[in-house]
């Protein structure tokens, strides 16, 4: 559920590079140049150089320059990756779905000097390619093929297998299912600065029981799909971490204290030299974390930094737009930034190389959202953060010395929520910025100042407000004296006079928050038309738990408690704005997907006298069914908290049913598994409860797969509203 399916169903390719390497770009996105005065973007099959003050365009690489020998077709590529120097250009092409991201494919090098274009891995089998990265020397370049890990000459192509033991689960260079989804971690190894030594993961996932998804429609025969998934209760597969010396293939593990099966390894990179590494260690419980240097030679590791906290840590794809990869080293290697809830806010502090001293660079009562941007040469730091509006977002900066007050850069006056893809150095930036009622824009600025390139393409110039918008942002103080934050998108003419139907769209968990003041955020993504135009209000609330910039004691509250102070908190918010007389109680609906789905059925089960009918999308129906990773950092260890994974799981609750329920689950779904659909359904038959049951054949977590699938799951959504929750007001 770390990543739930996203509403707008965007595929996120990801870049997985070492920074000493290579600087790789995305296909189809703008991205800047190593000196930060213009961008790249692919045009017409060309890469394109545009100077972000002048526009002046210069194409860099020609797509004739990209047609293979003995071809007529220029490559398709999705990433593409120059060298420092420009001399090198790294395309991947033909990819592929590793569970949810395009990581697989083909690799080509284009030497921009000689023009030679050059597939990687030729001998390799097709489209198995991973993480290709090209030696911070030019001259050699690494890659994952089938879980291990290979060297290929640029001068004379020779491969060279490093790793000889990979598997499907024994991997090297890449990671498992549970560490791609809950860790973020895709990318497995990193090039050491001077290019003579590959540091790498080590995944032993061969104590871990697979997961047998079957597929019965694609032959006469069914087939059975292996996932390698450690459910709640399992110990952690072993992770250690190697260091291959490329000249003679010697590799040295990092002898990292404590238990491999009780400890994960989230983070490793270079710690600014090639003598040595940087590692995060969490215990499995994930409330404590050890910062270790290990000697790259001797393999020696020491321990220079620990933090613990009551409930959980969060690792850095929290705090840096969900990329786990990098360390923000400064003064050449003597500091660097780090990000703590030690104080009861998510805040930067700089940090001594040998952990001893610490600096509070964000003061406040305040949460920082994300880390934008370091900007060393004037000791600042970018960050976005939204101290009066937990549902907004705007960019800050702040001295790295701690002795200022943050600053806001963004512009004031443009309340919602601001984005910022920022140049190295700092001084230039594409900003974005919507809110519910303005259409996404975008514009480049320069920093510090804010001040648009061209302000005939300003925000302010091109910017499209929605007049007399229906959509109402409030706040919601419950019997418990707790306010939550929510919004409301109110039926077309409405009727202060009438009474009207109530749709809830929920998520609840500690994976995403649903009130964020963006436009589009408040429409119903599966509803077949319009459900204000409809007679129906929709409505959103964000419960204590959610990942919100409201401080640590909110955040973490949640704690031991998914499926019972979440589901309390949404149904009294629910049970207060119910009060209002134009609310139809006879016609409340409510539904969600992944967590949304599981908060949907909790409500439905447990507050029947609220909820009367309910869609649930992909649901845990069982904690003690999904992977140890997600629900042990957030309900505990089921050994210590059993109680607590009964009583927070739907299904413990489904002998209340009362109201009308859809239940929808892919059965190929390797996230959460159809295990739990299935459990769910015996227990609603023991019962002898009625409800209505799709399942959908080999479809994913995500449900899209398949001609028609998402539009036969929207006519079934609508359909079953309409028919239990009917449109209109009355």
């Amino acid at each position: 559920m770390a990543n739930k399916f996203q509403k707008k169903s965007v595929l996120i390719l990801f870049l997985f590079f070492s920074v000493a390497s290579l600087a790789q770009f995305r296909a189809k996105e703008i991205n800047w140049t190593a000196d930060g005065t213009a961008y790249l973007k692919v045009t017409n099959g060309n890469i394109v150089r545009t100077d972000v003050k002048t526009g002046a365009e210069t194409i860099v690489v020609k797509k004739e320059q990209l047609v293979p020998s003995g071809g007529d077709t220029p490559l398709s590529f999705d990433i593409y990756s120059f060298s420092p120097d420009y001399k090198t250009l790294l395309l991947f092409t033909h990819t592929a779905k590793v569970w949810r991201y395009h990581t697989r494919g083909d690799y080509w090098v284009l030497d921009l000097v000689s023009g030679r274009l050059v597939q990687l891995g030729k001998n390799l089998p097709s489209q198995s390619l991973m993480f290709a990265k090209i030696s911070p020397d030019g001259r050699n370049a690494a890659y994952v093929s089938e879980h291990n890990l290979f060297l290929e000459d640029l001068s004379t192509n020779k491969i060279t297998q490093l790793t000889m033991d990979g598997t499907r689960k024994f991997i090297n260079g890449t990671f498992d299912w549970v560490y791609e989804e809950e860790l973020g971690c895709r990318d497995g190894f990193r090039w050491s600065p001077d290019s003579k030594m590959i540091a790498f993961w080590q995944v032993d996932a061969t104590k871990i029981r697979d997961y047998y998804m079957l597929n019965t429609t694609d032959s006469p025969y069914s087939r059975i799909i292996p996932v390698e998934y450690p459910k709640v209760g399992q110990q952690p597969s072993p992770v250690r971490i190697g260091v291959i010396t490329v000249r003679d293939g010697a590799v040295k593990w990092m002898d990292i204290p404590g238990d491999p099966q009780a400890h994960y390894l989230p983070r490793m990179e270079w710690a600014d030299n090639s003598d040595e590494l940087v590692v995060q260690q969490l215990n499995r419980q994930q409330n404590e974390s050890k910062l270790f240097y290990c000697s790259a030679k001797t393999g020696t590791a020491t321990n220079f930094y620990t933090e613990d906290d009551h409930a959980w840590i969060d690792i850095k794809s929290v705090w840096n737009d969900d990329d786990p990869t990098g360390w923000d080293w400064l003064d050449g290697g003597k500091k660097f930034l780090w990000v703590s809830e030690k104080d009861g806010w998510r805040h930067i502090f700089l940090v001594s190389r040998d952990g001893r001293k610490e600096t509070l660079v964000t003061k406040g009562a305040f949460d920082i959202g994300s880390v934008k941007s370091v900007d060393e040469k004037n000791n600042y730091v970018y960050f976005m953060a939204s101290p009066n509006n937990a549902t907004q977002l705007y960019l800050y900066r702040a001295k790295m010395d701690g002795k200022a007050k943050p600053e806001l850069v963004s512009p004031s006056a443009l309340s919602g929520t601001h984005d910022y893809n920022i140049s190295p150095q700092a001084r230039f930036a594409l900003h974005s910025f919507s809110n519910y009622g303005t259409d996404p824009v975008h514009e480049w600025i320069s920093l510090p100042d804010h001040r648009p390139i061209d302000e005939a393409k300003s925000i302010a110039s091109t910017m499209k407000v929605k007049e007399n918008s229906n959509i109402e942002f409030f706040k919601v103080t419950t019997e418990d004296s707790v306010v939550l934050d929510g919004w409301m998108v109110k039926p077309a003419d409405f009727d202060s006079t009438k009474k009207y139907p109530v749709v809830f769209y929920v998520y609840g968990e500690p994976a995403e928050s649903t009130v964020i003041d963006e436009y589009g955020g408040q429409d119903d993504f599966l509803y077949k038309g319009n459900l204000s135009k409809d007679g129906y209000f929709l409505i959103s609330v964000d419960n204590r738990g959610t990942p919100s910039l409201r401080g640590a004691a909110w955040r973490k509250s949640i704690y031991g408690k998914i499926g019972r102070l979440n589901i309390h908190d949404l149904a009294m918010a629910a049970k207060k704005l119910l009060e209002k007389p134009f609310f139809d109680k006879d016609r409340v609906a409510v539904w969600g997907w992944s967590g949304g789905g599981s908060s949907t059925l909790n409500l439905l089960f447990q507050y029947p006298d609220i909820f009367k009918t309910g869609i649930s999308v992909s649901a845990v129906d069982n904690l003690l069914l999904y992977d140890n990773i997600y629900e042990e950092r957030y309900m505990g260890l089921p050994g210590e908290h059993m109680d607590d994974y009964v009583k927070g799981s739907p299904i413990y609750y489904a002998k209340n049913l009362q109201g009308h329920l859809l239940f929808i689950h892919g059965t190929g779904d390797d996230n959460v598994q159809y295990d739990n659909a299935e459990q769910l359904l015996n227990e609603l038959i023991k019962y002898n409860k009625t409800f209505q049951f799709m399942p959908y054949p080999n479809r994913s977590h995500g449900i899209s797969e398949g001609e028609g699938t998402r539009t036969h799951l929207s006519t079934l959504y609508t359909d079953f509203l309409r028919k239990n929750c009917p449109p209109g007001p009355k």
